[in-house]
């Protein structure tokens, strides 16, 4: 018996983080045409997921790597703009 309730808390906690982190990252989504932080958001829905689901966890990097390398993108031609205007 007390496998069987080791087993159901595992597949319940399954389901909760599921659930919860399905829900959270469809708000972001949404949020990316409705006003609203999807770019907060939708990480935090897909790290709810990663305590749960590799797939999640996946997504989430690639998110963050995407997000950092626009970045630094963006930083470079800042740099770049800057010292084209001061030669």
């Amino acid at each position: 018996m007390n496998e069987a309730v080791k087993i159901t808390y595992k597949v319940a906690r399954r389901i909760a983080i599921l659930t919860l982190g399905s829900t959270i990252l469809a708000v972001g989504i949404v949020m990316i045409v409705a006003p609203g932080p999807a770019i907060v958001v939708i990480p935090i829905g897909l790290a709810v997921l990663g305590a749960e689901f590799a797939w999640a966890k996946i997504w989430l990097r690639k998110l963050r790597e995407g997000i950092s390398n626009h970045g630094a993108r963006q930083r470079s031609e800042r740099v770049e703009n800057h010292r084209d205007r001061h030669r």
